[in-house]
């Protein structure tokens, strides 16, 4: 069965719609250039609104290991996500100072990165198109890849049945693919949701 995360949340009514939609993961970003950008107090505010049945990730970007090893201590977020150049050496310094899961996120451009996402001690890696460009990469590479994954990059209702059907990820990750006009968009969540579990059933 494909998770699904939702990701970029930053606003209650989010968070709400979220609780509804029941997505395994949500994804608060913390990366201050990100427009999503959340700053931790936000999230832990949001945090404890959150459904305790949905784990809430943290998106970083070449941050501090001691700033999200505090993050996940304080329980605002339940997963670290690193986006930026963190190395094996960076993972395994987070790992020595926190028990939770890490995600790695690289962006494919060739079988290259499918190699090095194969070697990735991270507990899970997620395969993205870009830094949340919105857009999709080449799907035939990934049937390289012999580990569970987080599939991303422009992914929306309208293709990621198709995503699910053909690839079978461990997971999907979206965040442009639910907004209009660049905030969240309730319905768009909800069809996103809703097309990933109409795969489970047929």
């Amino acid at each position: 069965m494909t998770k699904i995360k939702l990701c970029g949340l930053s606003g209650i009514e989010e968070i709400e719609a979220a609780n509804e939609l029941k997505p395994e993961y949500i994804g608060f970003v913390f990366a201050p250039k990100s427009r999503r950008y959340v700053k931790p107090e936000t999230a832990a505010e949001l945090k404890k609104q959150l459904s305790g049945e949905i784990q809430a990730a943290g998106v970083f970007v070449n941050e501090s290991v001691e700033k999200i090893v505090e993050l996940l201590d304080d329980h605002i977020i339940d997963i670290a996500q690193l986006h930026g150049d963190e190395d094996e050496a960076y993972i395994r310094r987070l790992r020595q100072l926190t028990g939770k899961p890490i995600i790695k996120a690289f962006q494919v451009k060739s079988e290259k990165e499918i190699a090095d996402a194969g070697q990735c001690s991270a507990d899970y890696i997620l395969l993205d198109s870009g830094a949340g460009t919105g857009t999709v990469f080449d799907w035939n590479i990934l049937k390289k890849i012999d580990r569970p994954y987080f599939l991303a990059g422009g992914l929306f209702a309208g293709n990621v049945g198709k995503a699910v059907r053909e690839l079978h990820p461990f997971a999907v990750d979206v965040s442009s693919g639910i907004e209009t006009d660049r905030r969240k968009d309730k319905e768009k969540m909800a069809a996103f949701v809703a097309a990933v579990r109409k795969e489970e059933t047929l």
